[in-house]
């Protein structure tokens, strides 16, 4: 038996959150291969998650977390026969037994069990290698919203350089995927604007690489279909009227990258961004993202986010502080990133 942060979904009565102890492989899923988990993390759809909102895990009952970080410790017999080979042989050519992995996307901690779990069992093609130079820690730290931040940043990559010049707007900057956004944007030379409704994470957006913040305020009541060009390109992650205000404020053949939906799905804008001015909007998608593309945001995240500045944005509790954390998310409390030490 072992540790794991379950979600219960009653019939009759909201879903609640609670650690066990006495969780077994019976509650792993399907899969080939079974790690040892060390570190999760608490992104915004943890948050969701372990607070009972609907939308994220409809089962009966799963266990949360969208990040696994860990040690492989067990993955498919080798086939026999007469090409075979004595020996374990690595999963699908990528990992064998001992190795560390990151994992997420793909449904975990959403409809198949997830990483705040002393455990998890999950396909071998989900799997990513621990990228050089990562600590497992500091892989947690990055998560699902900083593998997010990557993509987004990579989508801009292709449409504007940072020798283009101009502002790179980033929403919901105090939390998970805008700090990553910002420090990744930052220090690859892009002049990054924060968007945030916390004055007192100015200065923390600032040391992050900020060049100037803005009020949420300021974007996310309703406005015209097309106000003053001012953005370069944007990573947002609020959605509903502040994406609409992006749009209608982005420059001429501007991108805007839209990876999440804090102020609601909804986006009340108009075609006139994309037909008067050729703005972009492309969709972030980090759950199936292909494994080419995943290995590369990961190689990127290795290489190019300072991770002494990601150290000081980071946060760490055992496995029995993750509720709490997420409801802290919800309230709109934490900044940066929140790791869980799964062996605590």
């Amino acid at each position: 038996m072992f540790r794991a942060i379950v979600v219960t979904r009653p019939t009759d009565s909201p879903a609640f959150a609670e650690l066990v102890s006495d969780a077994t492989d019976a509650s792993l899923g399907d899969g080939d291969v079974t790690i040892d988990v060390e570190y999760s993390s608490v992104n915004f759809k943890d948050g969701l998650a372990l607070t009972g909102r609907p939308g994220v895990i409809k089962a009966e009952r799963m266990i949360a977390g969208i990040d696994i970080v860990g040690v492989v410790t067990a993955v498919p017999e080798p086939v026999e026969g007469p090409e075979s080979t004595s020996g374990p042989e690595p999963v699908e050519g990528r990992v064998a037994v001992g190795d560390r992995v990151v994992v997420n996307g793909f449904g975990i901690g959403e409809n198949h069990p997830g990483g705040l779990s002393e455990r998890a069992r999950v396909k071998a093609e989900w799997l990513v290698p621990l990228p050089d130079g990562l600590s497992p820690a500091r892989a947690a730290a990055i998560g699902t919203a900083g593998f997010t931040a990557m993509l987004s940043v990579l989508a801009i990559e292709k449409q504007l350089s940072p020798a283009d010049g101009g502002e790179v707007l980033v929403t919901g900057a105090s939390g998970g995927v805008g700090s990553i956004a910002i420090a990744l944007l930052a220090r690859l030379g892009y002049r990054v604007t924060a968007s945030t409704g916390r004055e007192a994470e100015h200065d923390y957006l600032r040391s992050l690489g900020a060049t100037d913040v803005i009020d949420r305020t300021t974007l996310s009541e309703p406005g015209k279909p097309l106000q003053s060009q001012r953005w370069a390109a944007a990573v947002d992650s609020v959605g509903s009227h502040t994406l609409a205000n992006v749009l209608a404020q982005t420059n001429y053949g501007g991108i805007v990258a839209s990876c999440g939906l804090a102020q609601g799905a909804d986006l009340p804008a108009t075609v006139m961004p994309f037909i008067l001015r050729a703005v972009t909007l492309t969709g972030i998608n980090s759950v199936y993202c292909p494994l080419p593309l995943r290995r590369e945001a990961w190689r990127r995240l290795a290489r190019d986010l300072d991770l002494d500045l990601l150290d000081s944005l980071t946060t760490s509790v055992g496995l029995d502080g993750a509720i709490a954390v997420a409801e802290r998310i919800m309230a709109g409390e934490v900044r940066g990133r929140t790791v869980i030490d799964v062996r605590n």
